[in-house]
């Protein structure tokens, strides 16, 4: 442990707070690697991950359906701090209700999902521009996409799914991608984009890790934001930049 501690010091380690769900946290790791310029193994970003898929429900314990998921998720955080983490992301659309909460308990620097997100959407679209929105009922509910307070989301025109949608397309999708059917959920989601964009959307956001498992640019008719990439560029860009400023380690 001393040892990771001294690297952490000049080494940028990412700490990945997933779990939520597995299939999601191992495709959050794919796109650390893919949005990370390495010729060697050594240019990689370091990374540790927490990922303890027992952690409660989200949607539900919005709802108040469940237990609280901010215990589990401190513990996480708090491990990651511990094995000599830097900096921690969360690689969860809805556990991000629950950001300020575990920033606050762990005392790391923490990059926030939707803020990337929110910027690549009105990159594409422009800063009045038309976007839709997929994620969980309680993403959605919650306003924390929309209701997230920053310079580029003020004008941003959102469009939603109906209650429909939501019933019969994003969350059965959703919920296929948990279980490990995924052409089931690619299926459910295309659907529910393609309705987005039939009432104008211009670009859609995958504001739930799972989604972007299995729907992408070339299983949509519009332009996506996948928010699981947009963190790991920004982490990437991270740990690069503390690994620059630390004498004697490669970018």
């Amino acid at each position: 442990m001393s040892e990771l501690r001294t690297v952490n010091s000049a080494g940028g380690i990412v700490g990945i707070l997933g779990g939520m769900g597995p299939l999601a946290t191992v495709d959050f790791l794919a796109k650390v690697l893919a949005a990370t310029p390495a010729a060697s193994d050594q240019e990689h970003v370091p990374v540790i991950v927490s990922a303890i898929p027992q952690v409660p429900d989200r949607t539900r314990a919005f709802r108040g359906e469940g237990e609280s998921p901010l215990a589990a998720m401190v513990d996480s955080a708090h491990r990651l701090k511990a094995a000599g983490a830097g900096m921690v992301v969360i690689a969860c659309n809805t556990a991000h209700l629950w950001f300020d909460d575990v920033c606050a308990a762990v005392d790391l620097p923490m990059i926030h999902l939707v803020d990337a997100a929110i910027d690549d959407a009105a990159a594409i679209v422009g800063p009045r521009g038309r976007v839709g929105l997929l994620g969980t009922d309680a993403t959605l509910a919650s306003g924390l996409y929309i209701n997230r307070a920053g310079p580029k989301t003020g004008h941003l025109q959102w469009l939603l799914p109906t209650a429909r949608e939501m019933n019969e397309c994003v969350m059965p999708g959703i919920e296929a991608v948990k279980a490990g059917d995924c052409d089931t959920g690619r299926i459910r989601l295309a659907a529910a984009a393609e309705a987005l964009k039939g009432r104008g959307a211009m670009a859609v956001i995958l504001g739930c890790t799972e989604i972007p498992v299995v729907l992408d640019g070339a299983h949509a008719s519009l332009p996506v934001i996948d928010a699981t990439a947009a963190l790991a560029r920004r982490a990437v860009a991270w740990s690069r930049a503390q690994r620059e400023a630390s004498p004697g380690l490669a970018p």
